[in-house]
């Protein structure tokens, strides 16, 4: 059957997808980790998150907006439509755009730094030092945009040819680079800004032999005007637009998280620290399925009907509930051992410790929205409707800001969170109800159920770790590593007990699979 098939080819991408990323997240926890443990959450933290935050906004709604709502669809299609030529002479022409709109932005960056700093932290204005620090720093970071936003590119062209494993690979490089170089400079910020750019470089370069490989060569075409550019920069303006609305989430907690005479000191640091955490799960599974699934979606609307349509997005919301829900629920559970194993230090220490760990619990509330979204927005982008995204961002920013302003106060550091939370939680709801209403004659019955189901899992799950944390054996403070493996352990396996009392649909059929693999070896 075509659906199954689909399924399939989406999972395997996913999976190759999945098993890159997952040592890119592993190192890019390291690199938290260094950095959390050199520098706590105070002064350079700071600095290097609001330094950092700019450009590597570029690079999410670069990465996960343009190559894939915009570049992905068109080029996919190219494939299909047109000759080998054809598509290499539209990469050039891409290029050739990207290269000078991202060198403009960069100048204007380096130029306005002191602005956006001052936009972005207003906190830190009254910290004369803290504020030149994090401008001086920004600065310094702000050409990783161009780098970051050719590395997209690369990832764009090679995902529409589906080769994923190099691309995900990547930031691989990227996290490797900081962390030698924060180490071997330790606190200040030579290390952290030399590690950003040349990890950047590195991300381009790991791309280039298998895109000359599979026939790019680069030129620079006389004529700017192709007709598959112009398409997909209607796309791109209103998704660049649209994530950078959804981007502004961020730059919001920023913003509040900067007002140290409101929610303490180490506010930015404390929520970064947290937020990369909960991007952990995302960036392993959600971000990897969205990456699979776009262009199988894009194929099968092209079909006459939208069955097969339907069918992967069911499997994709479940498949998402299935990773999402449990890890949500281990986070909120498991918040203080994971922070204070990971993070403390002597420049880490109780107080850093406490913050980060009741904002990752918060976080922690709306993952699976977080993750479910990013395959809502897959398929809207397949559709080539990237205006309802754009819209539905822009309530959850105004949601978001009266949420913080609202909660910032009797919650201080945590409402920030919060606000994050549920602001996502209705945009998914939002975003599904009129996605169902776009597609029409949706079944619901299969998710619903998946979801209840999954949910009673993970909740089991949560019990177990609640009271296994508190057992005397594990309550020794010289075997933290050891304790914490031995949690997340009985979480895993408690979740595959209770998946199966529940009869969750997703670990049988895993199981099942599991099973054919082992006896197809055998017999080979």
């Amino acid at each position: 059957m075509k659906t199954t098939s689909a399924n399939k080819s989406v999972t395997k991408s996913a999976g190759i997808i999945a098993f890159a990323t997952l040592i890119s997240r592993i190192l890019g926890l390291i690199r938290i980790a260094v950095i959390a443990r050199l520098f706590g959450v105070y002064v350079y933290a700071q600095a290097f998150v609001i330094a950092f935050k700019i450009p590597n906004l570029f690079r999410d709604f670069l990465g996960e907006g343009a190559a894939n709502s915009a570049i992905v669809p068109v080029f996919s299609e190219y494939t299909v439509k047109h000759s080998k030529e054809e598509f290499w002479e539209l990469a050039n022409v891409v290029l050739n755009l990207i290269l000078v709109s991202l060198t403009l932005i960069t100048l204007l960056g380096i130029a306005f730094s002191p602005v956006i700093v001052r936009i972005v932290a207003p906190g830190f204005i009254a910290d004369p030092y803290k504020l030149q620090t994090t401008i001086t720093l920004t600065r310094l970071l702000f050409p990783y945009i161009l780098l970051v936003g050719l590395a997209a590119y690369a990832m764009a062209i090679l995902n529409s040819l589906k080769h994923f494993s190099i691309p995900a690979f990547a930031p691989c490089l990227f996290n490797v680079s900081v962390i030698i170089f924060a180490l071997m400079f330790g606190e200040g910020t030579k290390g952290l800004s030399l590690g950003v750019l040349i990890g950047g470089i590195f991300q381009i370069f790991v791309q280039v032999p298998i895109l000359y490989k599979k026939g790019f060569r680069l030129k620079f075409p006389s004529n700017f005007n192709h007709p598959a550019a112009r398409t997909i920069g209607k796309l791109m303006i209103p998704r660049v637009f649209s994530s950078a609305v959804y981007q502004l989430n961020n730059i919001v907690d920023s913003i509040f998280g900067s007002l140290a005479f409101i929610v303490g000191e180490g506010g930015v640091a404390g929520l970064d620290y947290a937020y990369r955490l909960i991007l952990f799960p995302l960036g392993i599974f959600s971000t990897a399925l969205s990456q699979a699934i776009l262009p199988t979606f894009s194929r099968q609307v092209l079909e006459k009907n939208h069955d097969n349509l339907k069918h992967t997005l069911s499997f994709g919301l479940r498949a998402t509930f299935f990773v999402m829900l449990p890890s949500s629920v281990g986070f909120m559970v498991l918040a203080g051992p994971i922070i204070s194993t990971l993070f403390g230090s002597d420049k880490f220490d109780t107080y850093a410790v406490n913050i980060t760990a009741s904002v990752l619990f918060f976080y922690s509330i709306g993952l699976f929205a977080y993750g479910a979204k990013r395959i809502l927005q897959s398929c809207f982008f397949a559709l080539k409707d990237t205006i309802t995204p754009t819209k539905i961002a822009v309530w959850a920013l105004v949601i978001n800001i009266v949420l913080n302003a609202i909660l910032i106060f009797p919650l201080k550091l945590r409402g920030i969170a919060l606000a994050t939370s549920i602001s996502g939680i209705i945009t998914f709801f939002i975003l599904f109800f009129l996605l169902k209403k776009k597609i029409r004659s949706f079944d619901m019955r299969p998710i619903n159920s998946s979801f209840l189901r999954i949910l009673s899992a993970s909740i089991g799950m949560g019990v177990v770790c609640y009271f296994s944390k508190s057992l005397p054996a594990l309550m020794q403070s010289n075997k933290a590593w050891l304790n914490l493996i031995l949690l997340i352990s009985a979480g895993i396996i408690s979740y595959i007990v209770f998946c199966f009392i529940f009869q969750v649909k997703e670990m049988q059929q895993l199981y099942e699979w599991i099973k054919v693999r082992k006896a197809s070896k055998q017999s080979d």
